[in-house]
């Protein structure tokens, strides 16, 4: 009698995604980009910024985060085409807003940011990589 070799733990975890799933996903992912694009031409003085402001969270981390989510939604249901796009697209939305950030009062351009959204990006889609089916 064989034995069978033991799973990958990613075979485990893995998950089929429907076409409703893979519909409020994009939507979810759509939302998120707005939210991104929004808050980073707020200028420096309105409620949410200041907001923001007052939980004493880096900045970096905050670019971060939004990266990192703007990458793990297309990777978990999108083709390879499709989310290479997503991606390209997605960093250039991020150089294009730190730039668009010299028109907002009270905002400034910083490479470090760009920085700080490619690696959220990055750590995005390899959190989500794993996942997909």
């Amino acid at each position: 009698m064989q034995k069978r070799p033991p799973e990958l733990y990613t075979e485990n975890v893995t998950f089929k995604v429907s076409l409703r799933q893979k519909r409020w996903l994009r939507i979810l992912w759509f939302a998120a980009v707005v939210a991104v694009v929004v808050g980073s031409l707020l200028p420096g003085s309105s409620l949410p910024i200041q907001a923001l402001g007052e939980l004493h969270i880096s900045d970096k981390i905050l670019h971060f985060a939004a990266y990192a989510v703007l990458a793990f939604l297309p990777a978990l249901h999108e083709r390879r085409p499709a989310l290479g796009a997503a991606l390209l697209g997605a960093l250039a939305l991020g150089v294009l807003l730190e730039f668009a950030q010299r028109l907002s009062p009270g905002r400034n351009f910083e490479l470090a940011d760009m920085l700080a959204d490619a690696c959220g990006l990055l750590c995005g889609l390899i959190l989500a990589l794993p996942l997909r089916s």
